[in-house]
């Protein structure tokens, strides 16, 4: 396992972030409190030391899972993160449900919120604290006051922003390192999804400070090869449902393009997907779908550190900006955005200013 330090910070993380999302709710697995923290306590002997959740998986059930494996693995030896934002409390959502719910970030829930977060996983400092799916109209004094306050009282390390639910919001990444100098930004970013991770990534190593946090690394399933057909059928749970059908049908083909190149250098492709991820600007931890022990042993492979030889990146940057030579329909999905008109925009690179 490789370790980094996110810039401008003292944490150190493991490359391999355990994103415990996956045992909020059932939309990946039904693991039941002991099997989860079992998984968990796994990964800590694995090499990983990053574990991120959030009071929203499942209304604080992912968080409440850490206080095991905070106590199995000895606080000292980990860097936790959780989230803030969502108002769970007036707006619950329902249970299996995929939609949005209220958000507030005010000082007094804010407060409030990571006071629950410290009990529920039985710490009294959380490492980076993650303003969860925020957008530019939250981007105001207060919230900055109340982070800052919240470190000079031990409560907190450092903060960042988790950017979603969906792909986009580019400004708020780019504000949220250049001008908010936050420590970290989340955001969906993998071989078939590069844009905005690219450009993130490009602001903090051109700044030095703040780091990358890679979710969706494996494109929702894509790059681990996990569906044999155009056709695949999704169960009502499943949130990829809601996924371009494009992205499976052009997903494939590009999978058939690129395992040649893994297998050449005896890798599956989530750990050829983790590799490249790896060499990207800034990049500090990926958090790939985590469902059991085994799955932990496989991304680790790819997160040691180890560079894809340069000849393979020069080939897959051609493809990427070609899109793959599977045209227009092969295009990454939209970006959504605070900004453009209809709230979407063709998926591009933008020079950061």
């Amino acid at each position: 396992m490789q370790y980094r330090i996110i810039p401008g910070t003292d944490l150190k993380v493991s490359l391999l972030g355990f994103g415990n999302f996956t045992f909020g709710v059932d939309w990946w697995t039904n693991a039941g409190d002991a099997e989860a923290v079992s998984i968990q306590n796994a990964a800590f002997d694995l090499g990983v030391n990053f574990y991120d959740t959030a009071p929203a998986y499942g209304n604080w059930r992912a968080e409440k899972l850490m206080k095991d494996t905070i106590k199995y693995a000895g606080r000292d030896n980990l860097v936790v993160s959780t989230k803030f934002g969502y108002d769970l409390l007036s707006d619950p959502g329902e249970a299996g449900s995929h939609r949005e719910r209220k958000q507030n970030f005010s000082d007094a829930a804010i407060r409030a919120e990571c006071e629950l977060s410290l009990r529920n996983m039985g710490i009294d400092c959380i490492d980076l604290y993650q303003a969860h799916n925020i957008k530019c109209r939250h981007y105001t004094p207060e919230l900055f006051e109340t982070l800052e306050a919240l470190k000079k009282e031990g409560k907190i390390r450092q903060w960042g922003v988790a950017l979603g639910p969906a792909i986009g919001w580019r400004e708020e990444g780019w504000d949220a390192l250049s001008k908010h100098h936050a420590a970290t930004v989340q955001t969906v970013h993998n071989l078939y999804e590069q844009d905005l991770g690219r450009e993130f990534g490009e602001i903090a190593a051109k700044r030095g400070k703040g780091g990358i946090i890679a979710r969706v690394p494996t494109n929702s399933g894509i790059l681990d090869d996990e569906f044999k057909s155009a056709d695949h059928k999704f169960p009502a749970n499943d949130h990829r449902k809601f996924r371009d059908k494009n992205w499976l049908v052009y997903g494939l083909q590009k999978n058939d393009m690129v395992r040649p190149l893994a297998q050449a250098l005896g890798l599956n492709m989530s750990q050829f997907a983790m590799r490249w991820l790896g060499m990207q600007p800034a990049m500090c931890a990926i958090e790939p779908n985590i469902l059991s022990v085994a799955d932990v042993k496989n991304y680790a492979i790819g997160c040691d550190g180890t560079p894809l030889p340069a000849e393979v990146i020069k080939q897959l940057e051609a493809w990427y900006a070609s899109d793959f030579g599977l045209g227009e329909a092969a295009h990454p999905c939209n970006h959504f955005s605070s900004f453009a008109p209809g709230g979407q925009e063709r998926a591009c690179y933008k020079i950061p200013a």
